[in-house]
């Protein structure tokens, strides 16, 4: 009779593979210069500084330039960066890169400050972009007039895509200000008050003046004291 022989077993579990991906990296940076010219560069230092000041006692409005902002999750190269934009209903705090996924809000107004090099990208794929994101307006700007004619041109978001704005003066309807052109400078005016938003220089500028008046004023009063008692 054969003898029955016991054999050890051994118990395995297989563990699932579960793929690991990298996490992906956002660029902070293109590489790109910030302006093309000083020209350049001084309209957008003025738009970024008038609109934060205009805005500065909501912490909703955020205003930004020249940032990288990421509009689809996962891949880097779908990225624009305007050289100016407006965007109301997030919190305002400093961001180095703006991601559409997460703040779940695109921006409202862009600004573009073109030239002839960028002619393209600011007339063709950028303003495809924008539509696409439901940027309610885009403005372009030509500063040094290499270019467009009118060198302010307006679209703004209806519903079968953007129209060119024709009406005068040009006014953005979203952040309630006029937009003016004067030579080589855009400025922003509040047609409430006609008041132009000023450049950091000029409203240093205002501060210096209206502080040498209070000092007049207060040496003015001073000379009347000392007048009077002098009787």
């Amino acid at each position: 009779m054969a003898k029955t022989r016991e054999v050890a077993t051994v118990e395995y579990r297989v563990r699932p593979h579960v793929a690991s991906w990298p996490p992906v990296y956002y660029p902070e940076s293109d590489g790109e210069p910030m302006a093309e010219t000083d020209t350049h560069r001084r309209q957008m230092t003025y738009l970024l500084d008038a609109l934060a000041d205009h805005f500065r006692d909501d912490p909703n409005v955020y205003v930004a330039g020249n940032l990288l902002l990421y509009y689809q999750e996962g891949d880097p190269t779908r990225v624009v960066a305007p050289d100016g934009f407006v965007v109301k209903g997030v919190p305002r705090h400093d961001r180095r890169i703006y991601q559409l996924w997460e703040e779940e809000k695109g921006p409202d107004v862009v600004f573009e400050l073109t030239s002839r090099s960028t002619r393209q990208d600011d007339l063709g794929a950028k303003k495809g972009i924008y539509e696409m994101l439901g940027v309610e307006e885009y403005f372009i700007f030509d500063p040094l007039g290499e270019y467009l004619e009118p060198r302010l041109v307006g679209f703004r978001l209806a519903e079968w895509g953007y129209r060119r704005m024709a009406e005068e003066p040009m006014v953005s309807q979203v952040l309630g200000l006029e937009l003016r052109v004067e030579g080589a400078v855009l400025r922003l005016v509040d047609p409430a008050t006609g008041g132009k938003l000023l450049t950091s220089l000029e409203s240093q500028e205002a501060r210096r003046r209206a502080e040498a008046e209070v000092e007049r004023l207060q040496a003015e009063l001073a000379r009347l004291c000392t007048a009077g008692k002098a009787k």
